[in-house]
């Protein structure tokens, strides 16, 4: 279980522990606190993708300042990139099912959905890397084109991480 949950659960009132000690309502409360602890899980993840976003804006200054114009398509393309995989991070699905949703949601499930967000941190660590490189690389053409490459790679690979997650949800 990640940390986040075991707050969620320390955190719990005295009336809300006895209704966890009652048949059928226990087994509800832990998956809303699982799903409680994804989402502030993918929160922060949202903040800390978009910290990076944001070096790359810095980083198209300076290659624009160092070696003009013509990189900044290929630098918008990465920046785009990397906001659309924010973009589906923050509006992922909980894993929330009602009562007469088609698709459930069981255990198993939620806990591969906190296996694939984790592994989101990793890939931000990745990413971060690769930013590194890209801006010391900003006013070198060939440390650049390198460095965009490394850069548009580990984004491609967090995205396809990512996409695995919804599979998760779908059982497709």
């Amino acid at each position: 279980m990640s940390a986040n949950y075991e707050n969620i659960r320390r955190q719990r009132g005295a009336i809300e522990a006895f209704f966890g000690n009652l048949p059928g309502y226990k087994g509800y409360k832990e998956k809303e606190m699982r799903r409680e602890a994804d989402r502030l899980l993918r929160e922060a993840l949202v903040r800390d993708y978009t910290i990076q976003l944001d070096r790359i804006t810095a980083v198209q200054n300076r290659v624009l300042e160092a070696l003009g114009v013509e990189w900044m398509s290929a630098l918008g393309a990465l920046k785009t990139a990397l906001q659309t995989l924010i973009d589906r991070i923050r509006h992922a699905p909980q894993g929330y099912a009602g009562f007469f949703d088609a698709v459930r949601v069981k255990e198993e499930q939620l806990d591969q959905l906190e296996a694939f967000d984790q592994q989101l941190v990793g890939e931000l660590e990745k990413i971060k890397t690769a930013l590194d490189a890209l801006e010391r690389a900003a006013s070198d053409p060939v440390a650049l084109q390198t460095a965009l490459a490394q850069a548009n790679q580990a984004v491609r690979a967090t995205a396809d991480l990512f996409a695995q997650r919804n599979k998760v949800m779908t059982g497709v």
